[in-house]
């Protein structure tokens, strides 16, 4: 791979972590207008675990913004796969299928992006 395509790839990788930073952001800052907008079953009593959501999504895809290799984008995508693995169970229930099958959705679909486009090289 040449260092133009591995710049190109370490560009894109920050681009996706940015939008994860700031989905996180939004998760912490607005929790009930999101989850009322997106999931509105979600019981209000639960709305750490959106605010949770949140600042997992602020560490993890804070550190790829920082230091974008590949070998830390392949763990926060094994990271969102293992959420999205934990949705799975939820997926048919009144009250969290909604919020499920969303956060679910979306690590999954991080995470094969993420893989797809992430630096081949070492370096940072």
């Amino acid at each position: 791979m040449t260092a133009r395509a591995d710049r190109r790839r370490r560009a894109l990788t920050r681009l996706l972590a940015g939008l994860g930073v700031g989905t996180g952001v939004v998760l912490l800052a607005r929790p009930r207008q999101i989850a009322d907008a997106m999931a509105p079953a979600f019981p209000r009593e639960r709305l750490w675990l959106v605010r949770l959501l949140g600042a997992r999504l602020v560490a993890q895809h804070a550190a790829v913004l920082t230091v974008p290799t590949a070998g830390l984008v392949r763990l926060a995508s094994a990271i969102d796969l293992g959420h999205a693995a934990s949705m799975v169970p939820l997926v048919a229930s009144p009250r969290y299928g909604s919020a499920a099958r969303l956060s679910g959705a979306v690590a999954a679909t991080y995470a094969a992006v993420a893989l797809a486009v992430a630096p081949r090289s070492a370096g940072g």
